[in-house]
Formats: structure tokens, sequence, C-alpha cells
């Protein structure tokens, strides 16, 4: 039960912000002297040259936001396993898509987007990622399903090699959403690289940062030039404005390219800079009833944000509505609110666990399916009809804790000492 009567920080302790360096400035005055200042110029080219070698894919195609890129990763899918849509309809219109579940809500849109129908796959808690397990029982219960987006929360990877098996095993294609992982392995092999088509994330938060920005990663040149295409309102090659497809404003600016080609620079720094602070609140915590983002066997993560799951019996009671949270303090017990509250009363900033998309107001008809199929979930409940909801449970009892690489060690130490005091 927090009581803690700590001094706030005199500047914010951001989750996660933008990190400079001054190469980034370089090359946007680069793009303002030259004057390549719209959605062509070399510094969007070096970006995509840097992107698919980073993430050992041929092919990178820049675009405005890595939302954006997974929009057109699933119109790419689509038309390559339904063919060409009517004008009127998207690319996957009545289609399922097997879809992670514990996400951002940007994992799944583009499937709705394009006329599709998200059916989400239950969490695996060794991973906090897409359950391999969950996945094959959601091909037994519907085998003409042909695509999968999976997410690799946190920068923590799950066995994406395992969910690229059980799709080529089903004749699926893979959409690896890689936004919060890149600079992440499995098996010394790039997140972003398992996907028939990926996605990277240059958002002010990421790793690595534009301020916005995203790639859509591909081995194919012919699915890199048509997202080109479509990407610049599919202006075919003619003197005039011809458009015979639909398309859409989504390419990279090459002054926002400056930045991430700065950024790139210092992907590696970045990354152990984030280990850094993983392994401080790990050390500084081991002794709660608490344990950290798991990492799974064989993988290296980014860090990118550090979370803790608290012990089930050393939860406080703690109910949340769609738009509030309550709890009762106990005496040696706390739960996320509370840990959350103690942390803002500092001026530092954390944040729940993504909230599972089947939990979701926009998406609660929507299935979702565990390891022994179906769950039919109610908001804030472990269980569905006798069957563990692993996503529901770790949104209920985990949260984000302030991530940023520039938060100096007495810093963090001092953010732990709050944690623990919320357990006194």
């Amino acid at each position: 039960m927090f009581k803690g009567n700590f001094e706030p920080f005199e500047n914010k302790i951001w989750l996660a912000s933008p990190t400079m360096h001054g190469e980034e400035l370089k090359y946007m005055t680069e793009a303002y002297e030259t004057n390549w200042m719209s959605t062509v110029g070399e510094n969007i080219n070096e970006v995509e040259r840097i992107a698919a070698e980073k993430a050992e894919m041929k092919y990178a195609v820049g675009l405005g936001t890595c939302t954006a890129a997974l929009h057109l990763c699933c119109k790419l899918a689509g038309e390559r396993l339904y063919g060409k849509p009517a004008i009127s309809h998207g690319a996957l219109e009545g289609k399922k898509v097997f879809c992670s579940d514990m996400t951002f809500d940007a994992t799944l849109n583009p499937v709705v987007y394009e006329g599709g129908i998200p059916i989400f796959i239950d969490t695996d808690p060794a991973t906090w990622n897409m359950d391999p397990i969950a996945l094959e029982k959601a091909f037994e219960m519907y085998p003409e399903v042909k695509l999968v987006i999976s997410a690799e929360l946190y920068g923590f990877p799950n066995r994406m090699d395992e969910i690229k098996k059980i799709c080529e095993k089903h004749g699926a294609l893979l959409i690896e959403d890689a936004a919060e992982a890149m600079g992440a392995t499995i098996n010394q092999k790039q997140c972003g690289s398992f996907g028939d088509y990926s996605a990277i994330s240059y958002n002010g938060n990421k790793i690595i940062t534009g301020s916005s920005g995203g790639c859509l990663l591909t081995n194919s040149l012919e699915d890199a030039n048509r997202t080109r295409k479509w990407s610049t309102q599919s202006r075919e090659n003619a003197a005039w404005y011809q458009h015979e497809e639909v398309g859409y404003n989504y390419r990279m600016s090459n002054v926002v390219a400056g930045v991430i080609r700065g950024q790139y620079e210092h992907l590696e720094e970045h990354i152990a800079q984030k280990k850094e602070v993983y392994n401080r609140y790990k050390e500084g915590l081991k002794d709660l009833p608490i344990q950290m983002n798991p990492i799974t066997p064989n993988t290296e993560p980014n860090y990118w944000l550090s979370a803790l799951i608290i012990d089930k019996d050393a939860m406080c009671k703690q109910v949340r509505s769609d738009n509030e949270a309550l709890y009762i303090p106990e005496t040696g017990k706390s739960c996320p609110t509370e840990i959350l509250k103690a942390i803002a009363s500092i001026n530092a900033e954390g944040r729940p666990i993504w909230k599972p998309m089947h939990m979701q107001p926009m998406y609660r008809m929507h299935e979702v399916i565990g390891r022994e199929g179906t769950l039919r979930c109610r908001t804030n409940a472990y269980i569905a009809g006798g069957v563990m909801d692993y996503g529901a449970d770790i949104f209920e009892r985990g949260c984000c804790l302030p991530s940023d690489n520039k938060m100096t060690k007495q810093q963090q130490d001092r953010i732990i000492e709050v944690i623990k005091a919320c357990f006194e």
C-alpha cells in the first residue's frame, strides 16, 4: 500500500521519448538545401536501403506511418490470396483473418480497412505474444483462413519462427507487425524478416524515430513496386494524372527520412541503453512478487519498454470500466492502478499493458480463440467459460514502466523505490 512521500522529478521522466544525436539535423538540412522537401529524395532512398539491410529483407518501402505499411501489407496479401477486388470492395472483403489479441489496434485495424473479419488469437503467458498452440487450434476450427497477423510486443519477441511454420503448414500468409521490435532477433534472425510481408515503425516513442514514418518489408520486387505505386495515389506512367485503381497518400517525407537516416546510426546504442534500463528494474525489483517481461529462449529483445506483471496472490482488489480504474489499498499487496498512480505522483510516466482487442468495445463481438477453443470473455475476467483467458489476465496484472533511455540510474532508483513502497 503506497504511503510514500517522494520528491517529484523537476523534469518529467517519460515512458519513451526521442533521443536525438545531431546526424538527424545534418540530413534534414541536406533535404532543405537541395530543395528535396517532398516524398522523393536521397534520404528516402537511404532509409529504404538501410531498413532492408538491417531487417535482412530484400526491399523496404518508406511510408508515412507503420499503420500505412500494415494497411498495404494487408492489401498485398489479400490480392495475392484472393485476387484483385472490385473497386468498391477491399482485398479481404468478408475473409476471416487471425490476429494478435494483446496489441495496439493499429495491428488489426488495416484488416477492417480492407473488409476483413479479425479473429483474435489468445496470448502465450510465456511470451506475452500470439500463442502458437492457440493458433493451431484456430486453424483446426477455421481451416479456410489464409492470413495471420502477429505482433511482437514491447520489443520482446515471441516464437515467430514457430508461427511462420504453422502458417506454412496451413498454406497461410504471415504479416509480421515488428513495429516495436526493430533490432530484436529470434535465433539470430532479425525481427521483420519472418513475415511474407512485415512492417516497422519510426513513431516518436520507438527505439529509433523520425517523429513518424514506417517501412513495409518484402522480398518481392514486384510487391515493393506495387506498394510504391499505391502509396503515391496509384498514378500510372503517363504525362497526365492517370488512375486505374485506388491509391493512397502514404509515401514518406524526405525530411522525415532525414531524421530516420540519422537515427539508424544509433540503433544498437539505443538497444544497449534500453537493456540497461530493463536489467536495473529486474535487479531492483527482484524481491517483490512481480515478474518482468519474459525473454523467450534463443531471442534477443530490443528492450523497448520494460514492463512487469504482479503475482496473482499479491494483487489487491482492482476494477476497471472502459474509462476508469479503482482499487482498494491493501498492506503487502498492490495492483497496476496503484503503481501507475504512485509513479505519476513523482512526475514519471507509465501505462497499462495493452488492453486485449477482444475486450475493446469495437471488437467485443469478435471471436477470440485460446488453447482449448473459443473464449467467451467479459471485461476483467480471468476465466471464460472455465477456460483461461491469458490476455485478459496479463492486462489485469501488468503495467509498463518508465523506459526512457535518457533516464539516469539515480532517477530509475527513485522509481524503483516508489514501486517497492506500493507493496509495503
